[in-house]
């Protein structure tokens, strides 16, 4: 999960929707657009995104998404015909985005490389993780401004100390505003508020499990920390982070922590080369780990890891969670 990592350095500072109608008098960038047609629409709309601030005279036309979760907050919203080119599926997209997913050019398996993204000939490019915008690569934000290219990041891979759960919220909410699709991004947002609403009014009176994520990794654990949507998806679901300590969305524990912090749920993000069988097999085959409750009752949950990153799955995905750790509970 090294594409993860890069995110987890980076700073941000979303701003609320009260900008909506500021000019680019602050230095932010302008995006092209027809300036009569769209101010009716909520245009200009300026955003601060992951550090980089942004004036749009109209939605982007042209777009190229890099990352599952963010591709499918596109299709959620109903913008596949802005979608010129897309990259990298950690797993399936969802059954009701298929179709629309078809629709779009797959432009690389992974991470196109900086030519294959200008092919595209894009006016706005959206990554999920930082290292979409891998400067090493020649993806950076700034090489796709020199080239006339607006660019967005997903603000999990930008944001700490907040809830992450708002943070979806506005994410979806800025994006819809981006697009000029508010009506669409508000009722999502209606929804998700009420699905969640609803999962933790089932939970109300049961006790937290305790929980250890495992993403990967073999001389270490490559987990969930406690500063991401992982982390509050679990406690949404009715469990609690055994590595809610740890300061970023996704780190590395050691295996001696794992044993002294004694999980009752191993979930199991599930995704890439590496089989959810395969994985449940190193847990259950190392002696250091025999005496985890989690690994003694193999008591196990899995997760697709698209449902836990900061996407449109998540109120979903809570609800998936919750059924896992509190079997029979959890039923309406």
């Amino acid at each position: 999960m090294s594409r993860r990592t890069p995110a987890l350095i980076a700073a941000a500072v979303l701003l609320p929707l009260a900008l909506t109608a500021c000019s680019s008098s602050d230095g932010a960038t302008t995006a092209t657009g027809d300036k009569a047609a769209a101010k009716s629409d909520g245009f200009p709309y300026t955003v601060k995104n992951c550090g980089v601030t942004t004036t749009f005279e109209a939605p982007p036309k042209r777009v190229v998404t890099m990352n599952q979760h963010v591709t499918e907050i596109m299709l959620e919203l109903g913008l596949k015909k802005s979608l010129v080119g897309t990259a990298y599926l950690d797993d399936q997209v969802l059954p009701k985005y298929a179709e629309d997913y078809a629709s779009v050019p797959v432009i690389a398996k992974e991470y196109p490389s900086y030519e294959q993204v200008l092919a595209t000939n894009p006016d706005f490019v959206y990554g999920g993780y930082g290292s979409a915008f891998t400067a090493g690569d020649g993806r950076s934000r700034e090489a796709l401004k020199k080239s006339g290219i607006e660019s967005r990041l997903n603000t999990e891979s930008c944001t700490k100390g907040d809830q992450p759960m708002d943070t979806l919220y506005e994410e979806i909410r800025e994006v819809g505003r981006t697009f000029g699709v508010t009506d669409r991004a508000e009722a999502w947002i209606k929804q998700a508020k009420a699905d969640n609403a609803a999962t933790a009014k089932k939970l109300a009176d049961l006790k937290p499990v305790p929980v250890f994520v495992y993403d990967s990794g073999d001389k270490t654990a490559f987990t969930a920390g406690g500063e991401g949507i992982g982390n509050e998806l679990i406690e949404r679901a009715g469990g609690t982070n055994v590595f809610a300590d740890l300061d970023k969305p996704f780190g590395d524990a050691s295996w001696e922590n794992v044993v002294a912090r004694k999980p009752e749920v191993i979930v199991i993000y599930d995704y890439g080369a590496t089989t959810v069988e395969q994985k449940k097999k190193r847990l259950l085959t190392d002696p250091a780990l025999a005496d985890v409750p989690a690994v003694k009752n193999k008591r196990f949950a899995v997760m697709p890891l698209s449902d836990a990153v900061l996407g449109v799955r998540v109120p979903a995905a809570v609800d998936k969670l919750a059924a896992q750790l509190h079997p029979g509970a959890t039923t309406p």
